[in-house]
């Protein structure tokens, strides 16, 4: 079933065309999150400029040692011009190493500090967007996109302001030493700086698409490897191979597109760094025959050129790497911007002394807009009922239980708690009152002990060991090499399914809450096992509400109601009267309960 709302944003390059105003909003939000570290942001750039006033410097103390020294034959000029030319660069490498130390601490703590965000976001983010959202984009974006924006928060953006400052006072000072031979020079680095920019230009809406790809082939890799057992079981290697090998096809074929632009442009603008050399020795060579320069300030602009190749050639280099972190901001903020659509209302309580009454109050929802998956659904659960849910494939049986600890909220009607609508109260003391264990059964990359506590951490060893025994999962934990500290690894791929699902029903059961949920939690075990489960249950749910999805008869016969779905539609309703279960009532009553217990329900004894 597709589950996508309409609202879901949509994949990454459906994405429109943004402005360069907008573009350049996303680095402007990037670079504000430098503010809580800003100590360390000014420090950087105080040794930046320090650092570039000293490399301004450096050919001024050289031209004094060619002029006053090696021409004038004084060896004293020369010893103390290169002496302060030592004690300069020793300064100036201190400097430089004070900017990057300073630099990488602010830019890493801005990444630790978005990191934390986007998951924080993550986990906020409502189930309509998880639905429609791939994992391996999210991975991407939150490792690659945002060691981007590390980047662009540190060296990047220091590099531009290193670069551009050190352009302007070298040129300041080219034009003080001689106006002429200056103009002349810095007649080349306009064109310099427009590759530069036409370059980043190009490169930027290139970058958005490598980073779509490299997200869509590590979610096609992360599919593949979770369903690595499907994948043999049918067959499908080579299948598996040959899709991931499109997709890296693309992914090579944008990367190839991108290095053609950095072989074509990064070459010119090399060249035409090169180019301001050759016209300080055409030009300034007859200056010095005609008098009207010395050899000092010759060799001066010959440094003062050699510096500007660096940073103009390497302007090309930043100006397209800030467009890629560009792109990746706008995806990393693109995230960090969405409204979770399920959010606590504006002056939310708490819910508080909870009897477990259930009500369904005209309840329609649908995860589309095509099509409703419930509609004008009402029904009542009283406190400590076991209300058994049936219907066939579609039938809107796992909405019913998404609705209730408010994973989508319904778009009519309401689901009530004690008579409190569940949108007037706060998601977190609504969940805490409710125990669910889900038909995917979902357990984590830790230890059974971990696991079993993870819905309540601050359990005791005493009350983990009741949970699992009540689940019938003590005995064969004990088995494992390292009992409760046994790690299962991700999924619990070292555990059967029964094993499993007994390890998902002892976290609900160690949770203690007023409202269990159970989505066909026992489908996985053995006879033998499911009667001590449900032995374990019928004394856990006494004076408890428990809503059970059930493919077994027993289930259905154990329940004080069974609610039969068609269509998203309450079709029929079995109670228990005297000694007639519901069961009973339903199959004299009910065509369509009589259908499913055809083709759906299994009798006792026929496992």
């Amino acid at each position: 079933m597709n589950r996508q709302r309409s609202t879901t944003p949509g994949p990454p390059n459906a994405r429109a065309a943004t402005t360069f105003r907008a573009r350049a909003r996303y680095v402007w939000r990037a670079l504000a999150c430098l503010k809580p570290y800003w100590p360390l942001v000014l420090g950087a750039y105080a040794a930046v400029f320090a650092s570039n006033g000293l490399a301004i410097w450096m050919p001024v103390v050289i031209r004094r040692i060619v002029d006053t020294g090696i021409r004038a034959g004084v060896a004293r000029q020369i010893g103390a011009g290169c002496a302060l030319l030592l004690g300069l660069a020793l300064v100036r490498g201190l400097f430089t190493f004070l900017t990057g130390r300073w630099t990488e601490m602010a830019s890493q703590n801005v990444a630790f500090d978005i990191r934390n965000r986007f998951h924080e976001k993550l986990q906020a983010l409502s189930f309509s967007f998880h639905d429609a959202a791939e994992t391996g984009q999210l991975l991407t974006r939150s490792v690659q996109d945002v060691d981007r924006i590390r980047f662009l928060t540190g060296r990047a953006f220091l590099h531009v302001i290193q670069m551009t400052t050190l352009i302007a006072g070298i040129a300041a000072a080219m034009l003080a030493m001689n106006a002429r031979l200056g103009l002349i020079t810095l007649s080349i680095f306009p064109f310099l700086i427009t590759s530069a920019f036409i370059l980043g230009g190009m490169l930027r809406p290139l970058s958005m698409q490598l980073r779509d790809k490299e997200g869509a082939l590590t979610s096609y890799l992360e599919q593949n490897l979770r369903g690595a057992q499907i994948v043999k079981a049918f067959g499908r290697e080579q299948a598996a191979v040959a899709g991931f090998g499109a997709h890296n096809r693309d992914l090579l074929d944008l990367q190839r597109r991108e290095a053609r632009l950095r072989a074509v442009y990064l070459p010119l603008m090399q060249l035409l760094a090169g180019a301001g050399m050759l016209l300080v020795l055409v030009f300034g060579g007859r200056q010095v025959i005609g008098g009207s320069l010395t050899l000092g300030e010759l060799v001066a602009f010959t440094a003062y050129v050699a510096q500007l190749a660096h940073p103009g050639r390497r302007l090309g280099w930043i100006v397209a790497a800030i467009a890629q972190s560009a792109a990746s901001a706008e995806r990393i903020f693109e995230v960090l911007d969405l409204t979770a659509e399920i959010r606590d209302a504006p002056g939310a309580g708490a819910l508080a002394g909870v009897k477990g009454r259930i009500r369904f109050d005209r309840v329609s929802f649908a995860y589309t807009r095509s099509r409703k998956v419930l509609d004008d659904v009402s029904f009542e659960v009283e406190p400590g009922e076991k209300v058994a849910l049936l219907g066939g494939t579609g039938s809107g049986k796992s909405s019913v239980i998404n609705l209730i600890p408010r994973f989508y909220d319904p778009t009519a009607g309401s689901v009530l708690i004690d008579g409190r609508d569940i949108r007037s109260v706060t998601i977190k003391s609504l969940r805490d009152h409710i125990g669910i264990v889900l038909q995917d059964t979902v357990l984590f990359a830790s230890t059974v002990r971990e696991n079993i506590a993870f819905g309540r951490p601050d359990a005791t060893e005493e009350q983990i060991v009741a949970a699992a025994k009540a689940a019938y999962a003590h005995g064969f934990i004990t088995e494992l090499s390292d009992g409760y500290d046994s790690y299962i690894g991700e999924q619990g791929v070292t555990l059967s399914g029964g094993q499993k699902q007994r390890l998902s029903l002892a976290r609900a059961i160690l949770k203690d809450p007023e409202i269990l949920i159970l989505d066909d939690a026992t489908s996985s075990v053995d006879t033998e096992t499911e009667q001590h489960i449900q032995e374990a249950l019928h004394r856990l749910m006494r004076n408890r509400t428990a809503l059970i999805i059930a493919q077994r008869l027993s289930t259905v016969r154990e329940a004080d109601k069974v609610f039969v779905l068609d269509r998203g539609r309450i079709a029929a309703v079995g109670t228990r009267s005297g000694d007639e279960t519901p069961h009973d009532q339903l199959l004299r009553t009910s065509g369509v309960y009589v259908d499913i217990y055809n083709r759906q329900l299994r009798p006792e004894g026929a496992e």
